[in-house]
């Protein structure tokens, strides 16, 4: 997030959607454990079935974001369609996840 290459910012936002669908609504409360099993299984596909293996942004895309002129490639070429892409599925992934829990 922020262009520093860390964890890939549809990671991040997977995870604050199982937080908010499972999170603790007061102080004090006891944890869901569905969150921790949701977001387990949410890291685990992402890994392997969207982002090819890990969960941080240079190691997706190949890029090191304090280089500008690799910055700059990025987005002129297919690494930021990559990006869109992997946003997507991201989103259908958690939106399987979601439905999974109405069942």
């Amino acid at each position: 997030m922020g262009g520093h290459g860390e964890v890939c910012g549809a990671v991040i936002g997977g995870l604050a959607a199982i937080g908010l669908l499972f999170g603790r609504d007061k102080v004090g409360e006891q944890a869901d454990m569905k969150m921790w099993i949701y977001s387990r299984e949410f890291l685990k596909r992402f890994g392997n079935e969207i982002a090819g293996g890990g969960i941080l942004c240079r190691d997706i895309v190949q890029v090191n974001w304090a280089n500008p002129a690799q910055v700059k490639e990025y987005y002129q070429g297919e690494k930021l369609i990559k990006c869109k892409t992997l946003v997507g599925k991201t989103a259908g992934l958690i939106g399987e996840l979601i439905e999974r829990t109405k069942a």
